[in-house]
Parts: structure tokens; C-alpha cells; sequence
């Protein structure tokens, strides 16, 4: 029997699968019990370095207040490096010159700085020509890094949703009059989001988890940064710590992927769901129009 992308396995391809699964499951299983056992020699499994996160005052003290840090430079980075990102990545697509290559120059040379040294320059920046305080400044380095990248990348992610849409839904909408610009605005980029989503979901889990790169250099308070002064306090409990950590930026970030998920299938849902029903009066006032606009 054959399937659309390959041919259904025969009795020794499903032997051979069985085994392998096995083999897996077993190197697995050896895996974690080594990690287990090892943890366990050097005590990091006891009970006093896993019971202050069974209480509040971890997460209210520490954890709280690093994710709140975290969500907040992700949100704000995330809200203008979107719109900053879709302008560029339609600037890339004009067919002036004098428009297309300044923003191909900016997008690529921003793309190709990592985010870290774009924070550091951003610290800088703020400590020797602005007002903002110490206390705020690596928030607003953090954010001003993740923009910078972000909206570089995001306008890549712009320019190839839209180049991947058929050419003839621009041809089709310039046939019946339409200008470049509403064509980009009310036929491609309606089209070009429900494509785009996953790819701005998965980079805006990026800028979730780029924000510890502030904590690390520009001892910016979120929440990987909490949990090495939590450690420090609980008595060096750094794998616990850590362990915590983790598991909340697993949570938040597969939050995320699971909303883009709902979401995209809804706007898919919703797009074959709104054909409108022409009646015999519509279809002839459309060719009437149509005929006017040919005879002119």
C-alpha cells in the first residue's frame, strides 16, 4: 500500500522500528537514572534544597518580580519591533531605489549583530548621552537590543510571507484598479499574517528568552538573573534554583506556541468561513461596473 509521501513499511521496516524504539527507550531510561544518581551523590536531591519552592516567599521575593521583568522588557520589545519589522520588510519590497536599498542596509546589518553586543552599545548609549537613570538603564538597553534584532529579523519574516503568496493575487487586485499601496494593505498582508504567525510566535519565544542576556552583562533583574541571588540565599541550591527557573520559562514559552497555535487556526477557521452569497442583483451591478471600467 502506498501513502501520498511514501510507501507503507513492509514487516522488517516495522521490526527494525519496534527495535529502535526500544533502544531508545532504554538509553534513555539509562540516562536519566545516571543524571538521577549522580545528583543524588552530590546531594542536590535533598529535601532542604527543594523545600523554600514549596513556599511562597520564593516566588513572591524572587521569582515573581524576575518574570515580571522579563515579560515586561519581552512585551515592550515585541510591540515596537513588530510594526518597526513589518515597515522595513515592505520597504524591502518598494520598487524605488532610494526606498528599498537604505532598508535592506539597516535590516542586514542589524541582523548580523548579535543581541548581546547590540545591549552592551545600547547601555552605553543611554550612560553617555541621555538622562535615564541607573536603575532603569539596563531596561532600556534590553529592550533597545531586542528591537534592534528583532525588527531586523521580523522584517525578513514580513518579506517572505508576502513574496510566498501567489503572484497573481497582486495582478488580480491591480486588474480591477487597485493602487500598490492598497494592495499591500488590503490583499497580501491579510493573506501573508495567518502565514506569518508561527514564525512570529517562534521569534517572539526568542525575545522572551533573550532578556536573560541582560541579566548575565547588564545585571538587568529578570528572572534568570533572580534565580542566581535566590541560590545565594537559600544556600546555594543552584540546581534547584535553575531547575525552577526553567521550568517557568518552559511554561511561558509553550503558552506562547500554544495561543499562536489557537489563533492561527482560528484565522483560517474564519477565513473559509466568510464567502458572502451573491444574489442575481449583485452579480449584474459587479458586471455593470466591471464593463464600465473596461469601456474606460
Amino acid at each position: 500500500m502506498t501513502a501520498i509521501l511514501y510507501d507503507a513499511q513492509g514487516p522488517r521496516a516495522k521490526r527494525r522500528n519496534v527495535l529502535y524504539t526500544v533502544v531508545f527507550l532504554v538509553a534513555l531510561a539509562a540516562l536519566v537514572w545516571w543524571v538521577y544518581t549522580a545528583l543524588d551523590d552530590k546531594g542536590q536531591l535533598a529535601w532542604a534544597l527543594w523545600k523554600p519552592f514549596f513556599g511562597s516567599e520564593a516566588y513572591t521575593t524572587y521569582i515573581w518580580p524576575g518574570l515580571q521583568n522579563t515579560l515586561k522588557a519581552a512585551a515592550l520589545a515585541m510591540v515596537i519591533a513588530l510594526p518597526l519589522g513589518a515597515v522595513f520588510g515592505i520597504a524591502r519590497l518598494s520598487d524605488h531605489v532610494w526606498v528599498r536599498v537604505p532598508a535592506t542596509v539597516v535590516v542586514e546589518f542589524f541582523r548580523a549583530i548579535p543581541v548581546l553586543v547590540l545591549m552592551i552599545f545600547g547601555n552605553e548609549l543611554y550612560s553617555q548621552y541621555t538622562n535615564v537613570s541607573s536603575d532603569d538603564r539596563p531596561l532600556y538597553a534590553v529592550v533597545t537590543g531586542l528591537v534592534l534584532y528583532n525588527a531586523s529579523v521580523l522584517a525578513e519574516i514580513v518579506r517572505a510571507g508576502i513574496l510566498a503568496l501567489p503572484k497573481g493575487q497582486s495582478e488580480a487586485a491591480m486588474a480591477i484598479g487597485l493602487r500598490k499601496g492598497q494592495v499591500m494593505r488590503i490583499v497580501l498582508l491579510p493573506q501573508a499574517v495567518t502565514a506569518m504567525l508561527p514564525a512570529i510566535v517562534s521569534q517572539l519565544v526568542v525575545v522572551v528568552k533573550d532578556t536573560a542576556l541582560g541579566g548575565a552583562v547588564l545585571t538587568f533583574p529578570e528572572l534568570l538573573a533572580s534565580a542566581n541571588t535566590m541560590s545565594g540565599y537559600y544556600g546555594a541550591n543552584t540546581i534547584a534554583s535553575f531547575t525552577v527557573v526553567a521550568v517557568i520559562f518552559v511554561a511561558v514559552n509553550f503558552s506562547l506556541t500554544s495561543f499562536a497555535s489557537w489563533l492561527e487556526g482560528r484565522l483560517r477557521r474564519r477565513k473559509k468561513s466568510t464567502g458572502a452569497v451573491l444574489g442575481v442583483e449583485d452579480t449584474v451591478d459587479i458586471a455593470g461596473h466591471a464593463g464600465a471600467g473596461t469601456a474606460a
